[in-house]
């Protein structure tokens, strides 16, 4: 019997119900789209972050690996370089960046907490250009700075890392793409 409550009471992130419950059908009809399955949707989020100078300090790789846990509540999996380049003097096997792949419920929270709680905390911010997105539709942000997360202390930020969030999403075009992102409170840039 306690189960059976237990799964009656199971959590739903903010951000999917107001998906499943709204925006989807919007999505539709302003879309004008036939089947509530061509309605684009976020797939996963990725968050990346580039690490070159970490051959040389692995306190480094370390400091960004603690980070990216506390922000996005998973082990980042750690990136190697697949080549070598003499110029960057980097060989062929050295870790070069850690990378986190986000789904499902722990997708929709981590884009409910960075749309609404980490974009409005960067300076000088107006909104996310427009010009973000790829041919396929999906949408991608660089941060030069960890520091604007609300999870993170100040010793967390004493050594400052750029992140790369990339917002996969299903759609038949960049506009589709966007549309779904202003309807779950992307702020765009206002052009002139």
């Amino acid at each position: 019997m306690a189960q059976a409550s237990a799964e009656k009471t199971k959590y739903v992130a903010r951000l999917k119900s107001l998906y499943n419950d709204q925006i989807a059908k919007q999505l539709k009809d302003e879309l004008k789209l036939k089947n509530i399955h061509e309605v684009p949707r976020l797939e996963r989020i990725v968050i990346n972050a580039g690490l070159g100078r970490a051959k040389d300090e692995k306190r480094i790789l370390e400091v960004a690996s603690n980070t990216i846990r506390k922000i996005t509540g998973q082990q980042p999996v750690e990136t190697i370089a697949r080549k070598s380049i003499a110029a960057f003097k980097l060989r062929e096997g050295n870790k070069v960046g850690l990378k986190v792949t986000l789904r499902d419920q722990q997708m929709y929270e981590f884009a409910d907490r960075f749309i609404n709680i980490v974009l409005p905390r960067l300076r000088d911010f107006h909104g996310v250009s427009a010009g973000s997105f790829d041919k396929q539709g999906n949408f991608s942000i660089g941060l030069s700075d960890q520091s604007v997360f609300p999870e993170l202390t100040y010793e967390d930020t004493a050594t400052a890392h750029g992140l790369q969030v990339i917002f996969v999403i299903k759609s038949n075009n960049p506009e589709q793409s966007r549309a779904l992102l202003e309807k779950l409170g992307m702020p765009f840039e206002r052009s002139n």
